[in-house]
């Protein structure tokens, strides 16, 4: 092979097929900014549904996704409570600083009227409820459709807010999270004037959200914010 040819040889390996079957063409920089735009929102767009699709596998792929109205298995979406808004009642349970003030109030009322009630639950973080759905309902043999009739998904807890609490008696203690709580003098005292000091009862029997009857779930509606927060769930209810 003569040096010439071996030249040539040479310089057809060394360029590229493209450059080899199409002449060069400079781009604008308005397209290429536009190119890169739309790979950048490609990118987001396929991170955020890997995002959730992890996130289906990670939760063991069993939540539906959200109806028009927000709602997974019933359950409105609610946010964590600021920890600055927080308040331990005792080691270990804390509540929103406005729901303790009208817990603290109501609870001597009913102390006076010979009632002695009992903070059974208040806040839960979101990777608290996580572990209490997911892991309960796995050991209860549950698919999530069951679990969420008694306890809501992650992000769908009213508890997450601070202002939802659990009721028990203590001259009944062995009602603590039962339907038999209603049969209390605790419940009986609650149900005739709990709404004096702005709690309802977050799921009575046959709630237009489809769950379970809980007697002893309330919910503080005291102030613009808790109100705000459950707007939802108070418009669904007025609605049936």
């Amino acid at each position: 092979m003569t040096r010439a040819r071996q030249s040539r040889s040479n310089n057809s390996v060394e360029i590229p097929l493209a450059r080899r079957s199409s002449p060069v063409r400079r781009v604008a920089p308005e397209k290429v900014k536009l190119f890169v735009g739309l790979s950048l929102a490609l990118g987001v767009s396929l991170s955020l549904v890997f995002f959730i699709r992890f996130n289906s596998v990670f939760f063991k792929g069993e939540l539906p996704l959200p109806s028009q109205d927000g709602r997974v298995l019933g359950h409105y979406p609610y946010s964590e409570a600021s920890p600055l808004d927080l308040i331990a009642v005792y080691p270990g349970l804390e509540i929103h600083k406005d729901t303790y003030s009208a817990l603290m109030a109501m609870s001597a009322a009913a102390s006076r009227d010979g009632v002695d009630l009992v903070l059974l639950s208040g806040y839960r973080s979101i990777e608290l409820q996580k572990e209490i759905f997911f892991e309960n309902k796995s050991i209860r043999n549950q698919i999530a459709v069951e679990r969420a009739k008694v306890s809501a998904p992650p992000g769908y807890s009213e508890h997450s807010t601070g202002y939802a609490i659990d009721l028990g008696d203590a001259s009944r203690r062995e009602t603590d999270f039962e339907e038999s709580f209603e049969s209390t003098p605790a419940f009986r005292w609650l149900n005739k004037n709990a709404a004096k000091y702005h709690f309802v009862l977050s799921f009575p029997r046959g709630n237009p959200q489809k769950v379970s009857y809980e007697p002893w779930h309330w919910r503080f509606e005291g102030t613009v914010e808790s109100l705000r927060k459950f707007q939802p769930a108070n418009e669904l209810l007025r609605s049936n």
